[in-house]
């Protein structure tokens, strides 16, 4: 149940990000926001991608803000807003998008990326061992099996703008049709 509330513990709770909302009973709204902020700092830092980074505070202000621009409307538009969670849009596609077959494949595919790559930065380290063992100064290589994962990840980052890019064509094509 969302209840209005102001003052103090709402500008201390805004300084988190979901923290705010949660503290205003919206908490779908809160727990989106603050799973997303955290899971950029893991993934920023674990694949080292520091420009990822940068999305960090827009997703801070974009938080703050709307916590003061809850607390500031009026009762009645306060109680008529309903908690969902933020990737949720008025026609649900991407609340249909996340329930679908596709969505779990996509999931899937991402749990085991995610393994793959938390199997490939300790095994490295051992063969990297095995190779000084061995005599081998292989330099180039441990460079690049130290960068795979980023590589990989930096490719899964085009690829899904590419897709996002055609997906956008194809519903602008299939509007026009329409219209036609």
């Amino acid at each position: 149940m969302t209840r209005k509330k102001g003052g103090f513990f709402t500008f201390i709770c805004s300084l988190l990000p979901g923290a705010g909302e949660m503290y205003m009973g919206f908490f779908k709204q809160g727990i989106s926001i603050m799973s997303l902020f955290f899971i950029m700092i893991v993934f920023s830092s674990w694949l080292e991608l520091g420009p990822l980074m940068f999305v960090l505070p827009v997703l801070w202000f974009y938080s703050f803000f709307h916590v003061h621009n809850l607390s500031g409307l009026s009762d009645e538009e306060f109680y008529a807003i309903e908690d969902s969670f933020i990737f949720e849009s008025e026609n649900h596609k991407i609340t249909q998008f996340l329930g679908g077959d596709k969505s779990r494949k996509i999931l899937a595919v991402s749990l085991i990326v995610v393994g793959v790559f938390a199997l490939w930065n300790i095994f490295s380290e051992y063969v990297e061992v095995l190779f000084e063992t061995l005599g081998i100064q292989l330099g180039w290589i441990y460079d690049f099996m130290d960068n795979v994962p980023q590589i990989i990840f930096a490719i899964a980052i085009i690829l899904l703008g590419i897709h996002l890019i055609r997906g956008k064509k194809k519903e602008l094509n299939q509007l026009q049709d329409m219209n036609q």
